[in-house]
């Protein structure tokens, strides 16, 4: 298993991907909004989504686990 972590301290904006999704490298799983800049969160490896560990609106700290990727 693979965990997808934050780059920077930011909210949620949205969840583009649901768990038992397969996603690509690549792919945009997720938005953050930090200093009223839109950054998009790409999977690193491609794989399934296994856990979703955010929610829309919440607040994540740099490198807190956003979702954990399987095979």
């Amino acid at each position: 298993m693979k965990e997808l972590k934050a780059s920077m301290a930011g909210t949620v904006l949205n969840v583009l991907v649901a768990e038992g999704e397969a996603v690509s490298a690549g792919q945009a799983v997720l938005t953050i909004e930090s200093m009223k800049m839109e950054i998009p969160v790409e999977a690193e490896t491609g794989g399934t989504v296994e856990k979703i560990h955010v929610e829309v609106g919440g607040f994540v700290n740099e490198e807190e686990t956003l979702m954990t990727l399987g095979e």
